[in-house]
């Protein structure tokens, strides 16, 4: 049997846990790919690190804290990048595909920012990043493969673990957002810094790459909506509950003339299937114009689930199965379709102030909305503990962003309001 040969970059807990799958599951995994796959070599920040974790595994890994020892290794077909980062995980890609070795990558924010630079680079060459959207789920597969036959006409997806988990306490044990932050800090699933999970900057970076596949749209972080979890408070909670929603953070893809996209929490309905995705699982709703929709669920982060991705490319590329970049030569969509703006956005919203408890306040606002071009859907109010103050929670029929943007920026003027209005999106069903 010919051989397979691997360098990896990184050796944390994704690295440890594809090294640990290459000797646990070695025969099955030769069998798949029809070559024996041999990691000759991994580099590291701190080898002493590095040898005890071999050490233990009992593997036989030359190990390096020089990148080149793995580029320049003419023996060494695949370079795998596992160390995170933007720009000198952009620049490993680089060199990779300029020695002829094809490249797999689990590192979503590099991609989000030039996967469309490494795709001329490739120019054949495997690239491999499923490890990149989802962990466990094999969700490029579907998009590259098996959804090949449909235009994509959206996708809706739980993308981020730790905000779900976040919700999900919020949502069944009534608990507030710090609290909730900080029990998914104590279990492992956030961060000491948990900004890049909590402002929605991760699924961000996934949604793009999602994107990219879907329409050959390779918009930048900084051109689409992007909105976190961090100001949803219990009484978002209670109107969700009372009128029949979850809030969930969503990655949302929408093609009609133009491509929309957009990362945001997001009242959905109970009885929509992605609405049960709770805890750290992830999910992925799919519509695609001859399959209708179809649904993908499974772990989204941690080193197992990640790990498995990441072989399932090293198989792809051992069998030849695995094309360039993207999993064809281009989209055939590419270049066709735009970003549509943000302030075109139409969707439904959820709108909440805290006013003085006095007469003529609600007709206040609803003459502003009105004037926007904005009707009220469902009323909540309620007192807050705090004295004279009430909790006004409404919702809209269908608007514009940039009209409701215009005007909770009028209602923040209004004497009687006394805290910034918050807004959250509905999203009800695909329009």
């Amino acid at each position: 049997m010919s051989k397979l040969v691997l360098g990896m970059v990184g050796f944390g807990v994704v690295g440890s846990s594809v090294l640990k799958a290459i000797l646990a599951n070695g025969e099955i995994i030769n069998a798949r790919a029809g070559k024996q796959i041999v990691l000759k070599s991994i580099v590291v920040r701190d080898k002493a690190k590095a040898a005890k974790k071999l050490a233990d595994m009992n593997a036989n890994v030359a190990l390096s804290t020089n990148v080149d020892e793995i580029l320049q290794d003419s023996e060494i077909d695949v370079v795998i990048e596992l160390m995170g980062g933007v720009e000198f995980a952009y620049t490993i890609a680089q060199r990779a595909l300029k020695a002829k070795k094809a490249f797999i990558t689990a590192n979503k924010a590099m991609l989000a920012y030039h996967r469309s630079d490494i795709a001329p680079l490739a120019s054949g060459l495997p690239v491999g990043f499923e490890a990149s959207v989802c962990g466990g789920i094999p969700i490029i597969r579907v998009l590259k493969d098996g959804l090949s036959a449909n235009h994509i006409l959206a996708i809706r997806g739980i993308l981020n673990g730790t905000s779900n988990y976040i919700l999900t306490q919020m949502q069944q044990f009534g608990k507030n957002f710090a609290t909730a932050l900080k029990e998914a800090q104590n279990l492992g699933y956030a961060e000491a810094d948990p900004s890049l999970d909590i402002n929605g900057g991760d699924a961000g970076h996934k949604l793009l790459i999602l994107a990219s596949l879907a329409y050959g749209i390779h918009a930048m972080p900084e051109d689409i909506l992007i909105e976190g979890i961090a100001d949803i408070t219990p009484d978002d909670m209670e109107f969700a509950n009372e009128f029949g929603y979850v809030i969930k953070l969503l990655g949302i893809a929408k093609k009609n003339d133009e491509v929309e996209l957009r990362v945001h929490p997001s009242m959905i309905k109970k009885e929509s299937m992605i609405s049960k995705v709770d805890g750290v699982m992830n999910g992925i709703s799919v519509i695609g114009d001859y399959v209708g929709e179809s649904m993908y669920y499974g772990a989204g982060a941690g080193g197992e689930a990640t790990a498995s991705s990441v072989i399932s490319d090293i198989i792809a590329i051992a069998r030849g199965e695995s094309a360039a970049m993207l999993g064809f030569s281009r989209p055939l969509e590419e270049g066709k379709l735009k970003l549509k703006d943000k302030g075109e956005i139409y969707s439904r919203y959820y709108i909440r102030l805290y006013v003085r408890d006095k007469p003529g306040v609600l007709g206040q606002v609803s003459q502003i909305l009105g004037r926007h071009n904005i009707s009220i859907g469902a009323f909540l109010q309620k007192e807050t503990d705090k004295k004279n103050i009430a909790t006004m929670l409404f919702s809209t029929h269908h608007c514009f962003e940039r009209e409701i943007n215009h005007a909770l920026c009028e209602l923040e003027q209004i004497e009687s309001i006394t805290q910034k209005p918050f807004k959250m999106r509905l999203e009800d069903e695909y329009e």
